[in-house]
């Protein structure tokens, strides 16, 4: 079905009212779906390639993907709904809301959905097809009413809600079992239940269990259709109840894990609250705990190097942006600890270290402990045996200077090398390790374009054998090296082979 020219125009003073056209898609990054019907462009940036989306004329474009490296632009006829998602660290997916949402709002005129069968079962026809019935609403007849395939749609905007032809002979059409998308209604955020979050949703307790294109949420306590390692054993001044979306690991807003096997996650849609949110005490002028709320301008790290501007992404590139995280207190470029660290850190303006640790006065009066230890010295190895399977140090940088990320953590990376699912590997905190019988402990880093690297760590000079760890031969065959280290569990190299090749009162309808 392609779009006509007036539906363009439509949908581009729409997104010049907005002041966003990205507005109107949901962006998932490092992942790369399969599919034959699709256009290739060269773009500077997302916009551009969201406009070429929207001026496609060789098909519907329900996304598309972007890659910063080449910057090359795919617009594309599918969505992750509908054909195979992998990792792919390069590419940003951008898919359309209305594509997504599995729920419909008002009569459902806008729906552009997947089911497709009506509410008590019976497959829906074609709509391009004329047997059993010969349809009044034709794609042909209805260009931009979403007539595709047999999905239930809306084109006569029946006050009912979407319906669709059916296969059976004796009925020639019936309504479809469409559930009402929930619009939280925006309050002052008091009350244990409010459903309006502040700063980025980490206190949120709300009852919102559906995401932003309408997908049921999974139970935090259950691991289908998607594994993961956000319990409560592990979480548990999370508020993980139920399915409710929460915000465990510091992302942007609260999200949660969907029952649809092609998604593992998504954002929830919950406003935010008319309130504004609490000011630091006087207390976060010093250190305390893990620094988490302190506010002070020591902007120098415990090396002597000066910090980078958190509003800046030179000399390093990152994702701690300012505007993303408003109560994380990214001001100028003052020491901070954003992502629940040791201590405050913050990146250096020095090319060749990324970041380090600050020293910050404690509220005790006591000199912050370990502060004149390196963060590249461990505490209690300095060297690995064997394959470092047994490596219990606490080193948390890779070869190359990068921050590991928390085992626990699904930020920046979403991977399945949990507690949980390794509980011998001692996976703690962010420290190196080797959970999977690599050549040496690695880790997945906070760099948001790199997955993982191995470790800064020497192996040791003695020829004492590494003892056997204790994982089950069913853990330690689940994965064998860090080519399977994606988000979909897919080997690197597979996936780029992949991706190249590849009863009420019927009106008379």
């Amino acid at each position: 079905m392609r779009i006509s020219k007036a539906a363009f125009l439509f949908l581009f003073l729409l997104s010049s009212v907005k002041g966003d056209i990205l507005g109107d898609y949901i962006r998932t990054d490092g992942v790369w779906i399969l599919t034959r019907n699709k256009q290739s462009y060269k773009t500077n940036n997302e916009k551009e390639c969201a406009e070429k989306c929207e001026a496609e004329r060789n098909f519907n474009c329900r996304a598309f993907l972007f890659t910063r490296k080449k910057l090359q632009c795919l617009t594309l006829a599918e969505n992750a709904k509908m054909s195979v998602m992998f990792a792919s660290m390069d590419a940003v997916l951008y898919e359309k809301r209305i594509y997504l949402l599995e729920c419909k709002r008002g009569t459902g005129k806008d729906y552009r959905g997947t089911e497709a069968k009506t509410w008590r079962g019976i497959p829906c026809q074609k709509w391009a097809e004329k047997i059993p019935h010969k349809p009044n609403y034709t794609p042909q007849k209805h260009p931009n009413a979403g007539l595709e395939e047999n999905y239930c749609r809306n084109p006569d905007g029946d006050e009912n809600g979407p319906w669709c032809y059916t296969t059976d002979p004796a009925t020639r059409y019936d309504y479809c079992n469409i559930p009402e998308c929930e619009d939280q209604i925006t309050h002052t955020g008091e009350g244990p239940t409010a459903e309006c979050m502040q700063c980025n949703g980490e206190d949120y307790h709300g009852e919102v269990s559906r995401t932003e294109s309408g997908l049921q949420c999974q139970h935090w306590d259950s691991q289908e259709p998607h594994m993961h390692g956000f319990t409560l054993k592990h979480y548990p001044e999370k508020d993980l109840k139920m399915n409710y979306c929460r915000n465990p690991d510091g992302e942007l807003r609260p999200w949660c894990f969907t029952t649809s096997p092609t998604k593992r996650w998504e954002y929830c849609k919950i406003p935010r609250c008319t309130t504004h949110p609490p000011v630091s005490g006087p207390g976060s002028q010093c250190l305390s705990g893990k620094g988490e709320d302190y506010r002070g301008r020591i902007a120098i790290t415990e090396s002597g190097n000066a910090c980078q501007h958190w509003n800046t992404q030179l000399p390093h590139k990152h994702g701690w942006i300012p505007d993303r995280y408003p109560c994380k207190g990214l001001e100028e470029n003052y020491c901070r600890n954003p992502d629940g660290e040791k201590r405050p850190w913050c990146y250096t303006i020095n090319s060749s270290v990324r970041w380090e640790y600050c020293t910050i006065p404690p509220c005790d009066g006591r000199e912050q402990e370990s502060a004149d230890v390196p963060i590249q010295v461990p505490l209690t190895e300095e060297c690995y045996r064997g394959k470092g399977q047994s490596y219990r140090g606490t080193t948390s940088i890779t070869a190359s200077g990068k921050k590991c990320q928390a085992w626990n953590s699904m930020f920046p990376h979403r991977h399945e090398k949990t507690p949980d699912k390794f509980p011998d590997a001692d996976l703690r905190d962010n420290y190196c390790r080797n959970p999977d019988g690599d050549n040496r402990p690695w880790c997945f880093t906070t760099d948001p374009n790199t997955l993982w690297e191995y470790c800064n760590l020497e192996k040791c000079d003695d020829q004492t054998q590494e003892p056997i760890p204790n994982d089950s031969p069913a853990t330690m065959a689940q994965d064998i090296s860090p080519t399977t280290r994606t988000t979909s569990g897919q080997g690197l190299g597979q996936e780029l082979e992949t991706t190249e090749s590849l009863s009420t009162q019927l009106p008379s309808n």
